[in-house]
């Protein structure tokens, strides 16, 4: 059996607007995805895992699992209403109580400064597309830092490649644009210009502990032999890993990336200028980052595609809707040979070991590397305040010793915190797929632990992948 070292991480992860509900109380202001929701009738974010005032709970779980550490974020909109301005001290006194919490129980908060929630005032005027909202973002940042200063672990972003995605390409976020390059690739330079600001501010203002970034990391395979293939691969892996990855750790995007990303601009007949003063904070802070933090869920395989862009998320677990098509980028194929979940992902934990080691060729100057998100998944079967997921175990398994084999390959992995940590709300799915350690009953707000948790749990303890 395969091991962890002695210091690994094992952590949970949560995000605010999916787990702490109370979106209308305690002074919070509004976020797009409040009015989004509503419009469109299927679910809303209340309770969600009703956090807000079920965190003791949540804790005290992590506690008696043996979870070293909850990865958590700040909502926006609950300190400053309007994304500036007036302070609303309810909600700087929640997070100051949560994080309490956490650490007089032997808990890490790992905290996250932005996860997909801007305040509405600020979203309505571009979201990250208005350059004036960076320095919105960059003064919350700097609040945070001065006020919570018993936070060891800051990430700037969550995401930053699928917030742009799903609001400017696929349209499945408010403002429910589509096929926009443009207003994606303005939207990911922006926010990494952004990340680049509060790091350097972070560094230069000499706070207490390490500064990060979270991506969502996507193996990129071709899905033939052949050169269109080959090349379709090269493209999309430049716009969805090379992009970011070349913003963190070199401060500039390479020619190859850049040529990569011009050829889908091209294609689509669009163009986007980048204000290369950009670069001067973010070659600056591109040897500050004191860790990388990797979502990973899936690999990809893709073939060449020149038609029109056609997608169809797949949004209610019915397995083999999914079609994802664009034009100047490729067509993602299913291979068969692999299991899937009833979403559509391809589960592959040789992608994970890949792309760790692919960090470690390309990026060398990276320090290290937690995954800040992974899990299955899957329509749990609550039977009697029993939840067996043994899907889930077989998925987490695999996606560790892939991990245990790229530290014994030299790749500085320091921790994982599965998504998620309970049950929570999903931003496409509701409350139907399920993630969790524990199981929400939405209706009581009970928790149930599942197989997983306590599986979990011996893992923890013991380090060894049983």
């Amino acid at each position: 059996m395969r091991t962890l070292p002695k210091d690994f991480i094992m952590g949970g992860a949560t995000a605010a607007y999916q787990a702490e509900g109370a979106t209308q109380i305690d002074g919070k202001g509004p976020v797009a995805w409040d009015s989004f929701l509503i419009e469109k009738g299927r679910y809303t974010a209340e309770p969600a895992s009703d956090f807000y005032h079920q965190y003791p709970v949540d804790i005290e779980l992590c506690k008696k699992f043996n979870i070293d550490s909850i990865r958590l974020s700040i909502a926006w909109s609950r300190i400053f209403p309007d994304g500036f301005g007036e302070v609303n001290q309810l909600g700087v006194d929640f997070y100051h109580s949560v994080f309490s919490e956490c650490i007089s129980n032997g808990i890490i908060p790992f905290v996250t400064i932005h996860h997909f929630d801007t305040p509405k005032n600020l979203f309505e005027k571009g979201d990250f597309l208005n350059r004036e909202n960076i320095e919105h973002f960059v003064n919350f940042a700097k609040f945070c830092f001065e006020e919570f200063k018993e936070i060891e672990y800051w990430s700037t972003f969550n995401e930053i490649y699928p917030l742009a995605t799903n609001q400017y390409l696929t349209g499945v976020f408010p403002p429910e644009i589509k096929f926009d390059f443009e207003k994606v690739i303005t939207c990911l330079h922006n926010m990494m210009y952004a990340h680049a600001r509060v790091v350097n501010i972070f560094k230069e203002g000499n706070y207490r502990g390490k500064i990060g970034v979270v991506h969502s990391l996507e193996p990129k395979y071709p899905y033939s032999d052949k050169p269109e293939d080959i090349h379709a691969a090269k493209v999309d892996e430049a716009l969805s890993v090379r992009f970011l990855l070349d913003a963190t750790y070199l401060g500039e995007y390479s020619s190859s990336t850049w040529n990569l990303v011009q050829e889908i601009l091209y294609k689509n007949n669009m163009s986007v200028s980048i204000d290369s003063n950009d670069f001067i904070e973010m070659r600056k802070a591109s040897e500050r980052n004191d860790f990388l933090g990797i979502n990973n869920y899936v690999s990809h395989w893709v073939k060449a595609y020149e038609e029109e862009s056609t997608l169809f998320y797949n949004t209610t677990g019915e397995k083999g809707t999914q079609v994802y098509r664009i034009k100047g980028v490729g067509e993602r194929v299913p291979r068969e040979d692999l299991p899937k979940t009833d979403w559509d992902w391809i589960i592959y934990p040789e992608g994970l070991y890949d792309l760790l080691t692919f960090i470690k060729e390309e990026y060398p100057n990276y320090k290290e590397i937690y995954i800040t998100e992974n899990g299955l998944g899957f329509k749990d079967e609550f039977t009697d305040g029993i939840i067996l997921d043994e899907p889930r175990i077989d998925y987490l398994r695999g996606n560790f010793e892939s991990i245990s084999r790229a530290i014994d390959d030299g790749v500085n992995v320091k921790g994982y915190f599965i998504w998620s940590l309970m049950d929570v709300f999903s931003w496409v799915n509701g409350y139907d797929k399920r993630y969790g350690l524990f199981y929400v009953d939405f209706e009581t707000q009970k928790r149930y632990p599942k197989e997983s948790a306590y599986w979990y749990k011996l893992v923890s303890q013991t380090k060894t992948i049983i």
